[in-house]
């Protein structure tokens, strides 16, 4: 049988029973893990993951709800979600890691990478969701997340989910592009989708009053800059937020994927994994640096 394109499938327990299914391909001293945007599984990394873990242990994950891991009874809130990241990081090792985030997975791995600083060598924030953008507190803003809630799951019940929205991954590799299709447009991942999203208006309030405390890390901060046809408002407050966050950050970098919008990493994979290893390498010359004073 042809190894999958992610590598060995693995099990990460969390404190309460539950198991989180990863995968893992590579090998290094330093691991990157990967986190997936809001709702979605391992299986929107089939372009990075394999390019990273050419040159380093690279892991996917399936957080609570999605994919092959266990459903979470309690509210899946931004800390409930990080305190399962902690799980799987314990279950990888002692680290050191770069932790990569997509979307609602760029607050996630900076709640980790604040718990516990010393494991985590970097981040790359792939067009995160930022609570420095206005949009997200507006009132219309919350009119529009609860029509998505209800909206998605009506279109995953009747079968209009998978076609409409599996499109874009389907330019992975054949083996991830299948399970993308088959896990991530389910009754179930729709479901996990509205519960990250009800918790998603609950924590920006917080998040932007009291952001995670990442100190000197460095952090690289990807921004979609092509223009969309309907939402070019919303894109310009997006990436204008990303840029302060970046300016904002003492190890703070801003990089325009100016071919791509908020899937990055379909659209610019390369660019992904080059900033994932930026950090990798600039972690070990550190490292290798101090062990000769």
């Amino acid at each position: 049988m042809a190894e999958h394109s992610y590598g060995e499938s693995g099990w990460a327990g969390t404190g309460d029973g539950r198991r989180l299914h990863y995968m893992t391909r590579g090998e290094g001293e330093t691991t990157v893990v990967f986190a997936s945007g809001m709702g979605l599984s391992r299986s929107v990394w089939g372009l990075v993951q394999p390019l990273v873990a050419a040159r380093t242990r690279a892991v996917v994950y399936d957080r609570a709800g999605t994919g092959r891991s266990d459903d979470d009874p309690e509210p899946l809130t931004l800390g409930r979600m990080a305190a399962d990241l902690d799980a799987l990081l314990r279950a990888l090792g002692d680290g050191p890691f770069v932790l990569v985030g997509h979307s609602w997975g760029g607050p996630l791995v900076r709640a980790a990478a604040a718990a516990e600083p010393d494991r985590v060598r970097g981040l790359v924030l792939v067009d995160p969701t930022d609570e420095r953008c206005e949009l997200y507190f507006a009132r219309a803003a919350r009119r529009r997340f609860a029509l998505t809630r209800r909206l998605v799951a009506a279109m995953a019940r009747t079968g209009l989910y998978r076609p409409m929205a599996a499109r874009p991954g389907m330019v992975q590799p054949p083996d991830v592009a299948a399970e993308h299709r088959a896990e991530d447009f389910t009754v179930r991942a729709a479901r996990t989708m509205a519960a990250e999203l009800k918790c998603l208006l609950e924590d920006l309030g917080p998040l932007r009053a009291e952001p995670p405390s990442l100190g000197d890390l460095p952090v690289t901060v990807i921004s979609g800059t092509a223009p969309a046809r309907f939402d070019r408002g919303v894109r310009a407050a997006v990436t204008d937020a990303h840029r302060r966050t970046a300016d904002a950050l003492p190890n703070g970098r801003l990089v325009p994927a100016q071919a791509s919008g908020h899937l990055v990493m379909f659209t610019e994979p390369e660019l992904i994994a080059a900033e994932a290893l930026r950090l990798v390498y600039t972690a070990a010359r550190v490292e290798a640096e101090a062990s000769r004073r």
